[in-house]
């Protein structure tokens, strides 16, 4: 039985093929059969009195005159004019989810100059979720369905209340109402039945659609201007397949098209978006997400000049921003382009939606319904904006699937045999999953691919089952399940152009510590797709979106120590922050600081004006692994660094542990190079076969770059034959200022109460800090010396030694002024200055630290205040030195030589220079 008039088409029964037979007969008695043949909801023709959908509107028809025979033929008549005076708007549930917001919408199609348009809109928000929840209460036998119905019939209720007035409102509850009650009798017939049909919740789905779209069309029609609504069931037939998707069958749509704008001719139409009919008229849909589809149909179908979708963002972003903050909206997208990074997972269209524009050219605009001053993004032929200036990214987006596993099929017998790929599909096809990404090296000896991870299980016993006498026979090794994986695909149309796109990727992963465990790339180079951990892939995305965009190279900071120099370097990191982020892109975030007593932790960052105050106020009890694990563990950040500006050798012992972790180490602290041998040799080789990084420049020379300048000298093949210098900022001072009738106890109490000492100064005048200098410095240039092989001349009287106490020391020290005054007094007599050096000799391979007369002509003999003078004799400087000299103690330099090393870590992570 089917329901006809002048104006609705035929609509036939939902296949009820595959619905138990008892429950077909249930339906039956208690279904009427026209609820299924339901005509189109809504029609516009030309007498405006016939736009509602009671009886009395088909009665009209049931006389006609010759005069009305005449008018249908000259409707009839009406053609459709195609191409570029159509435009095509798309408004999601978002966009239509309150009357304000329809309203708005209404107001954006006025608004628009095109000389035609044709608005498909989706179900108000969540709607479509509501009408799938009914089917399935109704299906369990769960009498809240009928209270769900209900809220549902409120919400386009109050909706309409407050867009419509008199006739129109009257009209549009009246067929709500008739529209409620034939669910209510539907979803009573399903609950009885305990089953419903595909098609059947296709059409309850399809209802919010046609109630937007009515409501849509009714307040465009306040304003003034012809507004005609449009069923797409009437115009749009599509194929089902056998993949949960649908086939537009463009040539019988286009017929109908013609027919309906004949009878319903508007420069402005009102189309529902998601739904259809099949050839059989039977109602059907898009499937989720299928109102972006409609839009592009119908724009295909119109020849239109564009298709604007509106959304609830600013247009295609270069990745997720709910997980890269740095993420920007791109202006402009090929069509390849969009297509890639919608199957990979990111918020642009639905992906089939770019196959209908892209014969006709048609660009697709993704367009902020909440922020018009957006331009939004455009999606077309990359013709388009081949020559338009600007910087263009080589890859312009990056996109993530989370939730898979990696199937991994191995076996030598798999080599060069024929039909084991298409084994191996096959056995995946016949459990009905979905292959996301397929990697098969040359050799043939392995093929791995994603699928989802909830469907692994089946693919798995499918393989072992398929290939069980090859396991046994061992021309199959394993059939090995990788959990917990995602996909991160790198998406760009000049990649294929570009040379190093891809070694910049995968350096990009290797510097953020991130494993790859599988990949994947097409000829066309569009994307390159890597399989990594779950719970790595947010930190590999923005790794790689900072290392393409130069978005901010961001680096989780933990710092240890916030003392003297912990605090100046925090102060300092506070002055600087602004400007980096803005000239240099560099984003230091320090997520905690910890002392020996108390730590601070911060998801966001320590806001490092009030860092003090916080400490003290909202510290907790320190906890080194706590500490390290919330500093690393922010997926949000990429690089996590932890900078030691304590002197304790406990804290230096984690250092392997740290780097193994891919955490990079920045450090004034001299105990790990310093220590047992066996510790720095393993610590240097984890260094040099990681891309984790440890930069140590303030363990010799505070600010000064010695490190650096000694490694320069190696990396580029000189020979290092002797590095003779003054390594103590302290001893320094005190050898500068030791001269004339003063005596050495009264210099050491101006240098303590200057703060030049450490609180004892026994740690300064023993030389054991200049030792460990020499002996990293040693070490560097590829000496393996222990510190117990350095001799030491101690200042520290031996009676002294052992004083209880700094201030007995103190009052004590003057005791012994006679032998150094003597010392100084011979070398003065031959011209000569008393200085306190360390030399590292190469060529002999030893170290020493003692007390040295100079000529007051040397440059170690022209120092002033505390500074620091190395001399660095090699093949290439073996007659004139290569010297560095500057102030070597002092908090200020020293954390500025740890704020050095911290920038050049950003550098290498891929911060411009």
């Amino acid at each position: 039985m089917a329901f006809a008039s002048p104006l609705t088409p035929s609509y036939s029964l939902p296949n009820l093929s595959s619905m138990p037979k008892n429950s077909i007969t249930t339906l039956n008695k208690i279904y009427p059969s026209t609820l299924l043949h339901r005509p189109p909801i809504f029609r516009v023709c030309c007498n405006s009195q016939l736009q509602g959908r009671d009886s009395s509107n088909f009665n009209l028809f049931a006389s006609v005159t010759s005069a009305d025979v005449l008018l249908d033929e000259a409707v009839e008549q009406v053609k459709l004019p195609k191409g570029n005076t159509w435009s095509i708007h798309k408004f999601g549930g978002t966009c239509v989810g309150t009357s304000e917001r329809i309203q708005n919408v209404a107001n954006i199609v006025v608004k628009d100059e095109s000389e035609r348009k044709l608005v498909v809109v989706s179900a108000m928000s969540k709607v479509t979720d509501m009408m799938y929840d009914l089917i399935h209460k109704a299906q369990a036998r769960d009498d809240s369905y009928v209270t769900a119905l209900d809220a549902v019939l409120e919400k386009h209720k109050s909706t309409a209340i407050d867009l419509l007035k008199g006739d129109d409102l009257n009209k549009f509850l009246a067929q709500l109402h008739k529209d409620i009650n034939n669910l209510k009798a539907m979803l009573r017939a399903i609950y009885i039945a305990g089953h419903a049909t595909e098609s059947f919740s296709d059409f309850v789905a399809g209802h919010g659609e046609l109630w937007s779209a009515e409501l849509l069309s009714s307040v465009i029609r306040k304003s003034g201007l012809k507004c005609a609504c449009m069923d797409t069931r009437d115009v749009l037939v599509v194929n089902p397949t056998s993949s949960d998707q649908v086939d537009p069958d463009y040539v019988e749509s286009g017929q109908r098209l013609e027919k309906w704008y004949s009878q319903n001719s508007s420069d402005i139409i009102v189309a529902t978006g998601f739904i259809a009919s099949t050839p059989e008229n039977i109602p059907t849909t898009l499937k989720r997400d299928g109102s972006d589809f409609s839009a592009a149909i119908m724009g295909a179908l119109f020849k239109a000049r564009q298709v604007t979708i509106w959304t609830d963002v600013d247009g295609v972003y270069s990745a997720d921003p709910r997980k890269v903050s740095e993420a920007v909206v791109l202006n402009k997208l090929s069509y390849q382009e969009a297509w890639e990074m919608s199957y990979f997972g990111a918020n642009v269209l639905h992906p089939r939606t770019i196959i209908p524009v892209m014969k006709y050219d048609i660009p697709i605009v993704i367009r902020n319904i909440f922020n018009l001053s957006a331009p939004g993004t455009t999606i077309c032929r990359p013709a388009d904006f081949e020559n338009e200036d600007g910087l263009e990214f080589t890859v312009k987006g990056f996109a993530t699937i989370d939730n898979l596993a990696l199937v991994n099929v191995e076996g030598t017998g798999m080599a060069g045999v024929p039909g084991t790929s298409s084994a191996i599909f096959g056995a995946v096809k016949d459990v009905g999953a979905n292959v996301i990404m397929i990697s098969q090296a040359s050799s043939e000896h392995s093929v791995c691919f994603a699928v989802p991870e909830k469907e692994v299980k089946a693919v798995a016993a499918a393989l072992e089952s398929r290939f069980r006498q090859a396991l046994s026979a061992g021309r199959l090794s394993q059939i090995a399940v990788i959990p917990n994986c995602s996909i991160l695909a790198a998406v760009g149309q000049k990649m294929a152009s570009t040379p190093g796109v891809s070694a910049t990727l995968f350096s990009a992963l290797a510097k953020a510590n991130i494993n790859i465990r599988a990949i994947a790339q097409g000829c066309s180079e569009y994307n390159v797709t890597v399989v990594v951990k779950r719970e790595d892939c947010v930190k590999a995305l923005r790794a790689v979106h900072s290392r393409f965009y130069l978005s901010r190279t961001t680096i989780a900071m933990g710092i240890i120590g916030p003392g003297l120099i912990g605090g100046t370097l925090l102060d300092q990191l506070k002055e600087q922050a602004a400007v980096l982020k803005e000239n240099s892109n560099i984003d230091l975030r320090v997520l905690g600081l910890t002392g020996s007593k108390t730590m601070l932790l911060s998801d966001m960052g320590v806001d490092l004006s009030t860092w003090r105050d916080q400490l003290e106020e909202n510290g907790e009890k320190a906890d080194m692994e706590k500490f390290v694990r919330h500093v690393h563990n922010n997926h949000f950040i990429p690089n996590t660094v932890i900078v030691d500006c304590t002197a304790d050798s406990s804290i230096a012992s984690h250092y392997h542990d740290w780097l193994r972790r891919g955490i990079h180490v920045v450090t004034p602290n001299k105990k790990a190079n310093s220590g047992p041998l066996e510790q720095y040799l393993k610590l240097r080789t984890l260094q040099r076969q990681s891309y984790t990084h440890y930069f140590y420049e303030g363990t010799v020379g505070a600010g000064l770059p010695i490190i650096s300048t000694l490694q320069g000298l190696l990396e580029t093949g000189d020979k290092i034959l002797r590095i003779e210098g003054i390594f103590s900022g302290t001893l320094s001072y005190i050898f500068n200022n030791f001269k004339g009738a003063r005596a050495f106890s009264e210099v050491v109490k101006e240098a303590k109460e200057a703060g030049y000492t450490e609180p004892d100064p026994r740690d300064d005048l023993s030389g054991t800090d200049v030792a460990r200098k020499v002996i990293i410095l040693a070490r560097e240039s590829g000496m393996k010396l222990e510190l117990s092989d350095i001799p030491i001349q101690s200042l520290v009287p031996d009676p002294l030694k052992d004083v209880a106490s700094a201030e007995e020391f103190m009052e004590e020290l003057h005791k012994y002024d006679q032998d150094l005054a003597k010392q100084r007094q011979e070398a003065e007599a031959t011209g000569e200055v008393l200085r306190y050096v360390g030399v590292v000799d190469v060529v002999n391979q030893k170290g020493t630290v003692e007390l040295r007369r100079y000529k007051k002509e040397h440059p170690f003999a022209q120092l002033s205040g505390s500074d620091n003078i190395i001399a660095f004799s090699t093949q290439r400087y073996e007659k004139q030195p290569l010297i560095v000299r500057g102030p070597g103690a002092g908090a200020e330099v020293t954390a500025g030589g740890v704020f050095s090393d911290i920038l050049r870590l950003a550098s290498y992570l891929g911060a411009p220079s």
